[in-house]
This record gives structure tokens, C-alpha cells and sequence, in this order.
């Protein structure tokens, strides 16, 4: 439903008033969107996942330490997944392009490699 004139007057007004208060955060809404937002998610997820694997791998220091590794690298498998999830088809072939040696540009071609096309059918 689109707004009355009113309503689009009353909003241009915070905008404008917000624009002159905040002009640094006005810039960075403007420069961010969801493609960035999740890109840097998965970023972050996939090093709390290295992180979590290198903790894994000293279990015979103190296996405590091993487990806490493991929880970490499941919760941040569920977090790429998540992220990864709420991409679009046309988002991850920009990162599959974009991202080659990198963290979200190997875990897209992975993601994409899984995924059936839609296109066609599925063999029975």
C-alpha cells in the first residue's frame, strides 16, 4: 500500500533532518545492502569455523579444548548454511566470480556445486 502525500512529506522530513544530523551513517546505509551484510557474515563465520577446527585439532593438549573447537565449528557450519541460504541465485554467481581465493568465494562454489538446478527435473 503506498503512502498518502502526507505520510511521503513526513518521511522525506526525517530523511532530511537524519541526512543532516548523521551524515556518516546516511552514507553507510546507503553504501551497505544485504548482499554485503551477508558476505561479511559469512566471512566471519567461516573464520570462527577455521578457528574452531585449529581448537579441534589440539585435542591431545586438553580435550575440553577440543570440544569447545568442535561446538564452534558446528555452530559456524549452521551459520554458513543460514547465510548462504538467504543469497540468491544471482548473488552467488557474483561471488563465485568475484571471490576466488576467498573464504565466501570458495564456500559459494561449494554451495553451488550442491545445489540441484531448478530448471530441470530431477531424475527418479
Amino acid at each position: 500500500m503506498p503512502l498518502s502525500e502526507h505520510e511521503q512529506k513526513i518521511l522525506e522530513e526525517i530523511e532530511r533532518r537524519l541526512a543532516e544530523d548523521d551524515p556518516k551513517l546516511v552514507e553507510q546505509v546507503g553504501r551497505s545492502d544485504l548482499y554485503s551484510h551477508l558476505a561479511r557474515r559469512i566471512r566471519r563465520a567461516g573464520a570462527a569455523f577455521v578457528i574452531g577446527f585449529i581448537l579441534l585439532l589440539l585435542f591431545q593438549v586438553w580435550v575440553p579444548l577440543a570440544g569447545v573447537g568442535f561446538v564452534i565449528m558446528v555452530l559456524a557450519g549452521a551459520a554458513i548454511y543460514r547465510y548462504v541460504g538467504q543469497l540468491g541465485r544471482d548473488q552467488l554467481r557474483d561471488l563465485q566470480r568475484g571471490g576466488g581465493a576467498s573464504v565466501v568465494g570458495i564456500i559459494s562454489k561449494i554451495v553451488a556445486r550442491f545445489r540441484a538446478p531448478r530448471d530441470t527435473p530431477l531424475d527418479d
